[in-house]
Order: C-alpha cells, then sequence, then structure tokens
C-alpha cells in the first residue's frame, strides 16, 4: 500500500451473504496488519450489520439494504452520500458484479480496487485480473487488499467476539439462563440446492441429544422456523425454537453454546469464528473451498465415493456435486456431538 493511504479510512465493500460477511474479517485483520492507524469500516446489509459489532478492528458498518436483481439507483446514490461523508481514500469491491462499484464511484472515493467483472473499468480503477485462477474466496477477497500480483499469505482468522456479560444478559432476556448445559445449537439452513440435511434428520438428532440430558437451540431466520417447529415437536422440552430475523440472537445463541452442528451455511462460519467446536455437514459442495478458514471440531460427508471427495480439492464442486446430504447418517452425527463434548469434560 502507498503511505497516502496509511492513515485515510478505506472501505470494504462485500458480498451480501452471511458467511463471506464472516470472511470479510480476514480482510480487516490484515488491513489493520498493514496499518494499525487506519479506520476499516464494510458496508453492511441490515441482516449482516450485528456481525461487525462483533469484529475487532471494524471501526462501523454502512447499512445499505440494496435490493436484489435491479440497480436500485436510489438507495445507491443514498449510500454514495453517505460513504462521500466519511473521506475514504480507497474502496475494495469483493463483488465482480457492475453495481457492487456504482455507489464507491458515485462517491468519489479516489481509489477503487476490484476485479474487472462485468467491464467495469472507470468504476473500477484500481483493476485485477486472475480472479479465477484463485481457488478459494477468501483467496479472492483478500487479494484485493495486497498489491497487485502479490504473493499470498497464510490469512489471519476470522473473529467474533462476543462478551460474556452480553450473552449473560441475552440467556436471561429469553428465559435461558437456568437452562441445563451442555448446550448444542442446530442450524438446519442452507442456501443452495441439496446443502441442507433434512429436517427429520435433526429431529432425530434433536430427540437423541435431549435425551443424553443436552439442552438443544434450533437456530435460523424466519425460513428456518417451520423447521424449527417440527424439531422442537420431536425433540421434546429441552429442544427450544430461537429462529427469529435478527441475527444477534444466533450470534448469542453460538457464544453460549458448547457444540454447533450446522450445514455449509453462513451460521457455519458464525459458529467456527466465535470458536465454538462446529460440527459441519457437507454433501454437493466442496469442503476445502467453503469450509471456514477457523478449525472445525468435524466435517462429515455422505459415505462413500472418496475418490470424488479428494478430486474436490482441485475441481471443486464439479466433483461432489452428485452428493446427498441426506446420505449422512444421524449416528455419525450424534458421535461426532458426543466425542466433542467428552473432549470437552476431560
Amino acid at each position: 500500500m502507498s503511505n497516502d493511504l496509511d492513515q485515510a479510512p478505506v472501505l470494504i465493500v462485500p458480498y451480501v451473504w452471511i458467511g463471506d460477511f464472516v470472511r470479510c474479517h480476514s480482510v480487516v485483520k490484515l488491513l489493520r496488519a498493514q496499518a494499525p492507524q487506519r479506520p476499516v469500516d464494510i458496508v453492511s446489509s441490515t441482516l449482516c450489520a450485528p456481525l461487525a459489532d462483533y469484529m475487532p478492528g471494524v471501526r462501523q458498518a454502512i447499512i445499505a439494504d440494496l435490493p436484489r436483481g435491479r440497480l436500485g439507483i436510489a438507495r445507491q446514490v443514498e449510500l454514495a452520500g453517505k460513504l462521500r461523508e466519511r473521506n475514504y481514500a480507497q474502496a475494495l469491491v469483493m463483488s465482480r458484479k457492475w453495481k457492487a462499484a456504482l455507489a464507491p464511484w458515485l462517491a468519489g472515493i479516489p481509489r477503487r480496487t476490484g476485479f474487472v467483472g462485468e467491464m467495469r473499468y472507470g468504476l473500477i480503477n484500481d483493476v485485477r485480473y486472475g480472479e479465477r485462477k484463485l481457488p478459494r474466496m477468501i483467496d479472492q477477497m483478500g487479494a484485493l487488499a495486497l498489491p497487485a500480483h502479490a504473493a499470498l499469505p497464510e490469512w489471519p482468522l476470522p473473529e467474533l467476539k462476543v462478551p460474556a456479560d452480553e450473552i449473560a444478559a441475552w440467556r436471561q432476556a429469553r428465559g435461558l439462563a437456568d437452562g441445563a448445559k451442555p448446550i448444542v445449537t442446530l442450524a438446519p439452513g442452507a442456501v443452495g440446492e441439496g446443502k441442507a440435511w433434512p429436517p427429520g434428520h435433526y429431529a432425530e438428532l434433536a430427540r437423541a441429544l435431549a435425551a443424553d440430558g443436552i439442552s438443544v437451540w434450533v437456530l435460523g431466520g424466519p425460513n428456518e422456523t417451520a423447521i424449527a417447529r417440527q424439531i422442537v415437536a420431536t425433540g421434546g422440552d429441552r429442544v427450544r425454537d430461537l429462529t427469529s430475523n435478527d441475527l444477534r440472537n444466533a450470534i448469542l445463541a453460538h457464544a453460549a453454546a458448547d457444540v454447533a452442528v450446522t450445514n455449509d451455511s453462513g451460521l457455519m462460519h458464525v459458529a467456527a469464528a466465535i470458536g465454538t467446536p462446529t460440527v459441519a455437514l457437507f454433501g454437493p459442495t466442496s469442503p476445502w473451498h467453503w469450509k471456514p478458514l477457523n478449525p472445525l471440531a468435524a466435517i462429515i460427508e455422505p459415505p462413500g465415493d472418496t475418490e470424488a471427495a479428494q478430486r474436490a480439492r482441485s475441481d471443486g464442486n464439479a466433483a461432489v456435486r452428485h452428493r446427498r446430504t441426506a446420505d449422512i447418517a444421524v449416528v455419525a452425527v450424534l458421535k461426532a456431538v458426543r466425542d466433542v463434548l467428552g473432549a470437552k469434560r476431560r
């Protein structure tokens, strides 16, 4: 980075998905390592904004709910006005879409860094090439915080630091303060065909965990509420539906939990960045490409076809697209959770 950027604020314009937003914290940490005094802000949807509150090194989230599938020029102009007030010297535009670069350009941010994407010459004036040669999303995002053609480093791990007193206050407010330990969270939601373990499997798992005396909290958004009710109906009194339209609830629940069970989803990244031991279920997606940088307690994939699992490292999702997450047995997930809890007790 040039010296004139060492103190001036920098803006990250991330993808809007929860998992990719969490990944962006690696970029925040990299920027702060390069110039510890430089303020780093991040554009956020209302959904993802609570994540920024727990990301060390983020000065503030600039909330902008831009529409999907259309330009939304009025909201782009509104966002540009917010950005102009903050005098950013540089914007790192993660998405390759043309409209992702529009507000930084309208705001007159002097240096706008991004991959060439949808012929964005002019909107992006620090143009990078070779995105498709970078194998993982974090490699693509992080490269924008480095000089062009620089070798990729060992990326710093994302972190979500949740204060203990905030967790305690949230549990008290939700009537969870006296709940039995240990606590296992289930996150049955997923975006993308075939990535979700079936609700019936989650319900069987919840019933078995409850029989062990474990408190089970089902997390997700409004789209997962019906699934949560099915799980609660099967699992019994120790199982709670904590789905909500506020992501903060899922963040705090994961921070309170002893183990998280998730699909390949945004909440997998949330749990891992908090440091909660996470059992992650992968079907038609490549764990090497899409798992968090943070360590996972276990990755469970459908049995058989080890050759495809090995090829996924080089071929990505194409090698495993045929796999069914539903083929992961409940007993395999239950064993993984019990193993983690047993290790914690020891």
